[in-house]
Protein backbone atom coordinates (compact mmCIF):
# COMPACT_ATOMS: atom_id res chain seq x y z
CA UNK A 1 0.00 0.00 0.00
CA UNK A 2 2.51 2.55 1.18
CA UNK A 3 7.13 3.04 1.03
CA UNK A 4 7.95 4.66 4.26
CA UNK A 5 11.05 6.22 4.47
CA UNK A 6 12.89 8.37 6.92
CA UNK A 7 15.08 11.11 6.56
CA UNK A 8 17.18 12.74 9.80
CA UNK A 9 16.10 16.11 10.12
CA UNK A 10 18.58 17.98 11.74
CA UNK A 11 21.08 17.32 8.65
CA UNK A 12 18.62 16.45 5.47
CA UNK A 13 15.59 18.54 4.65
CA UNK A 14 13.73 15.64 2.56
CA UNK A 15 13.86 18.26 -0.54
CA UNK A 16 13.46 15.53 -3.09
CA UNK A 17 10.66 13.52 -1.33
CA UNK A 18 8.76 16.15 -1.34
CA UNK A 19 9.43 17.44 -5.12
CA UNK A 20 8.68 13.29 -5.69
CA UNK A 21 5.07 14.05 -4.11
CA UNK A 22 5.82 12.17 -0.93
CA UNK A 23 3.67 13.06 1.89
CA UNK A 24 5.10 14.02 4.98
CA UNK A 25 3.15 12.95 8.18
CA UNK A 26 4.74 13.76 10.75
CA UNK A 27 8.32 12.87 13.03
CA UNK A 28 9.46 10.07 15.10
CA UNK A 29 10.01 10.64 18.92
CA UNK A 30 14.15 9.75 18.49
CA UNK A 31 13.89 6.76 20.88
CA UNK A 32 14.16 4.18 18.69
CA UNK A 33 12.50 0.94 18.72
CA UNK A 34 14.35 -1.24 20.97
CA UNK A 35 14.71 1.94 23.72
CA UNK A 36 14.31 0.36 27.51
CA UNK A 37 16.03 3.55 29.11
CA UNK A 38 13.47 6.07 27.97
CA UNK A 39 16.24 8.45 27.17
CA UNK A 40 16.53 10.28 23.47
CA UNK A 41 19.48 8.62 21.72
CA UNK A 42 19.47 8.54 18.21
CA UNK A 43 18.26 11.67 16.16
CA UNK A 44 14.56 12.54 15.27
CA UNK A 45 13.70 11.79 11.64
CA UNK A 46 11.09 12.89 9.49
CA UNK A 47 8.60 10.24 7.94
CA UNK A 48 7.61 10.39 4.20
CA UNK A 49 5.13 8.33 2.94
CA UNK A 50 4.54 7.64 -0.35
CA UNK A 51 1.03 5.83 -1.55
CA UNK A 52 1.24 2.78 -4.13
CA UNK A 53 -2.50 2.94 -4.24
CA UNK A 54 -4.98 6.10 -4.86
CA UNK A 55 -7.61 4.47 -2.23
CA UNK A 56 -5.03 3.37 0.15
CA UNK A 57 -6.96 5.34 2.94
CA UNK A 58 -9.61 3.02 2.16
CA UNK A 59 -7.50 -0.05 2.60
CA UNK A 60 -5.95 0.84 5.65
CA UNK A 61 -9.07 1.76 7.64
CA UNK A 62 -11.33 -1.10 6.51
Amino acid sequence: MLLESFVQSDRFRGTCYKAANWLHVGQTTGRGKLDVTHQYAIPVKDIWLYPLQQSFRQALTR
